[in-house]
C-alpha cells in the first residue's frame, strides 16, 4: 500500500468521524434548548456530506493506485448514500427514521476509522479487507 494512499485516506476518515461525531453533540445542544445548535447541525450535515465525497475519492486512490484494498470504496459510498438519505430525513423532520440512520452512521464510521488507523500488518492479516 502506497503511503500518500493511506495517509490521505486516514485523514479524510478522521474528518469525517470528527464531523459526524459532532453531528450528535450538535443534536444533543439543541435538544437541550440551545435552539442556535439546529442551524449549526444543518450547516455541519453540509460539510459532512461534502467530506463523504472527499472520503470515496480518498478510498478510490487508497485502492487503485494505492495498492490498498477495495472494500473501503464500497462502504464509503454506502455511507454517502446513507448521509444523503439522513439529510433528506432531517430536513422533512422524519426523526423516525433521522435518528437511528445518524445512530448506525456514526458507528460506520467510528469502524472505518478505527480500520483506517489500524496497523498494516492487522489489515494483511484480514486478507486485504
Amino acid at each position: 500500500m502506497r503511503p500518500w494512499a493511506l495517509v490521505l485516506f486516514r485523514t479524510v476518515v478522521t474528518c469525517e468521524a470528527v464531523l459526524a461525531l459532532g453531528q450528535a453533540v450538535l443534536a444533543g445542544s439543541f435538544l437541550s434548548g440551545h435552539y442556535g445548535a439546529l442551524d449549526l447541525h444543518a450547516l455541519n450535515a453540509t460539510a459532512t456530506g461534502i467530506v463523504a465525497v472527499a472520503q470515496i475519492v480518498a478510498s478510490v486512490l487508497l485502492w487503485r493506485p494505492g495498492g490498498g484494498p477495495g472494500r473501503p470504496a464500497l462502504i464509503s459510498a454506502a455511507l454517502f448514500g446513507a448521509e444523503a438519505g439522513q439529510i433528506a430525513m432531517g430536513y422533512a423532520r422524519v426523526l423516525a427514521v433521522h435518528v437511528p440512520l445518524g445512530v448506525a452512521i456514526i458507528a460506520c464510521t467510528v469502524l472505518m476509522l478505527v480500520w483506517a488507523w489500524r496497523p498494516e500488518r492487522s489489515r494483511r492479516a484480514e486478507g486485504r479487507a
